[in-house]
């Protein structure tokens, strides 16, 4: 989910559960925990909610607590990079 709103900060919560592949209903409860934890922020543009993560945030649990929002979606762009092809993969 926090890969998804980074790329996509204004993205409907319709288009994140189908980026997700979950319900609507979900990703309102994972959105919501998200804003609660103080991973993002949800504004208003408009009609539309715009999303800001806090890239800088650590993670809750204690195995991931020494490392950042930032790290995993670096990582999931990366790798969302290679399923596209954007990126050459070593043979």
């Amino acid at each position: 989910m926090l890969a998804a709103i980074a790329r996509e900060p204004s993205a409907r919560l319709r288009d994140l559960a189908v980026s997700c592949e979950i319900t609507e209903r979900a990703v309102q409860a994972v959105v919501a925990d998200l804003e609660e934890g103080g991973y993002l922020r949800r504004g208003r543009v408009g009609r539309h909610n715009r999303y800001t993560l806090s890239l800088d945030q650590p993670f809750r649990h204690p195995a991931g607590a020494r490392l950042c929002v930032r790290a995993l979606v670096e990582l999931a762009a990366g790798q969302a990079d290679r399923h596209r092809g954007d990126t050459q993969v070593p043979h």
